[in-house]
């Protein structure tokens, strides 16, 4: 056994690695668990008492030295230096990769922008919602269908609570606190008890914009939407407002833009129309004014509202609106350019 450590250490003195896989390598060779010196260790048990001393103090002088002439050659590798040849002058200075802002952020910032240059302030409000903020504040009555277990999620041990189905309860919330004039838009994360589709999803983003004061008119609202459709999707945009119904505006309207794609002309994005539904709006309706503690002899006010998935389709072409729920990253590298 004493012959076969000498030739160990003889090994140890000449080892030699060009690189750090190199001296990894022999760091398991000789000093790991199942390497040479932990195996000599558990034969040393069988090595006859009067020679275990001698066997025993050749080991110790054998894991030393392993162990110097590793940590030497790490030093060594560690130390040297590089040579001109081997540097990469067109390698990045920063080699961590930047993340990039989601899709839905970068429209959602875009559209908070346009509404702030008007005057409009962000107010936010909580997702886990009760009947009131949601149906009640907002004129809907008590066997409307969004109030349904298949439109709406009900927290099953209170039957008044629910997941909010549109940020509309963000506007009652500061309607409760808040006097005239008030100017706010109201981005956030609704719920709805959808099946999930290329088209549709249980959750989804709004952004809802209301505004009350004094002698406001349907004009003012028209007039905000254009500057609106207009700044997103550039000056050539027009729009179009077909009548339609919601419990809390009245009257109400939907808002179609001519198609960004094929310039109004009929493409099959827009089904040949020309005109892509984009937001519903209208005046805020005397109902929701009194239930919310506003005079609507003295005030008026106009709402609107829009899916930001629905505008980031638009602007992106994005075919299937999981894509905006599963962070695959080779989707949302798509956008680095749009920053």
């Amino acid at each position: 056994m004493i012959a076969k450590i000498e030739q160990l250490l003889k090994e140890v003195e000449a080892l030699k690695a060009s690189n750090a896989e190199e001296i990894e390598a022999l760091r398991i060779k000789y000093l790991s668990k199942k390497g040479e010196v932990s195996q000599l260790m558990k034969e040393l048990r069988e090595v006859p008492n009067e020679l275990k001393k001698e066997v025993g103090m050749k080991l110790n002088e054998l894991k030393n030295k392993a162990q110097e002439r590793i940590t030497s050659l790490k030093s060594q590798y560690e130390t040297q230096d590089t040579s001109a040849d081997e540097l990469d002058l067109t390698r990045t200075a920063y080699p961590i990769e930047l993340g990039t802002r989601h899709p839905i952020t970068l429209v959602k910032n875009e559209i908070i922008d346009i509404f702030s240059s008007l005057g409009f302030s962000i107010a936010e409000g909580p997702e886990i919602e009760d009947d009131w903020h949601v149906f009640s504040a907002l004129n809907f009555a008590e066997d409307h269908p969004a109030r349904d277990m298949q439109d709406t999620f009900f927290i099953e041990s209170h039957p008044d609570i629910v997941l909010r189905t549109h940020t509309s309860s963000v506007q009652t919330r500061v309607m409760d606190y808040a006097k005239p004039p008030i100017r706010i838009i109201c981005p956030g994360r609704v719920y709805r008890n959808e099946a999930i589709s290329y088209r549709a999803h249980c959750f989804f983003h709004q952004l809802e914009a209301l505004y009350i004061d004094k002698n406001v008119s349907f004009a003012d609202l028209k007039q905000v939407l254009l500057h609106f459709a207009q700044e997103l999707f550039g000056k050539e945009t027009k729009i179009r407002l077909r009548p339609s119904y919601f419990p809390f505006t009245e009257p109400s309207a939907e808002m179609d833009i001519s198609c960004n794609i094929c310039g109004g002309k009929g493409c099959p994005f827009c089904k040949n129309t020309g005109w892509v539904e984009i937001l519903g709006c209208g005046m805020v309706d005397p109902n929701v004014l009194e239930a919310n503690g506003i005079d609507s002899n003295e005030y008026s006010g106009y709402a609107l509202g829009m899916g930001i998935e629905r505008i980031t389709n638009l602007k992106y072409q994005v075919s299937d609106l999981r894509l905006f729920s599963e962070n695959d990253t080779r989707f949302l590298k798509e956008f680095e350019s749009a920053h």
